[in-house]
């Protein structure tokens, strides 16, 4: 079964995360990570979470040059907390990241999980 998601790889999305106490519901960037032939396959999305926290930078985070012209408030990061969550989660896109601050996110990405040979 081939399914139709509107959101690309690179996206900066707005995303609806509910509290751990299940209170109430929060907004948070991400970034999706997923690419087309996961999009196809699943109703998901995988999306790496973006913090306004950029003077905490650990293993797998990116700090975003380019915030401002992806519709960020905040100077942000893209973090190395990785997490798949359902399409309707997504309340709308805010912009794409940058070519240079994507393929500098794959790449602390890949060397945080191991994928760098």
């Amino acid at each position: 079964m081939i399914f139709t998601i509107k959101y690309k790889q690179g996206d900066v999305v707005l995303v609806k995360v509910v509290f751990s106490e299940g209170s109430g519901v929060k907004k948070r960037p991400a970034l999706i990570i997923s690419d087309k032939y996961y999009h196809n396959h699943r109703q998901e999305v995988v999306v790496s979470a973006i913090t306004s926290n950029i003077d905490r930078l650990l293993a797998g985070d990116t700090k975003i040059q380019d915030w401002q012209k992806v519709g960020l408030k905040y100077p942000s990061l893209v973090t190395g907390i990785i997490q798949t969550i359902k399409t309707n989660m997504i309340e709308r896109k805010l912009g794409k990241l940058s070519e240079r601050d994507f393929l500098e996110t794959q790449k602390n990405l890949k060397k945080s999980l191991g994928f760098l040979g």
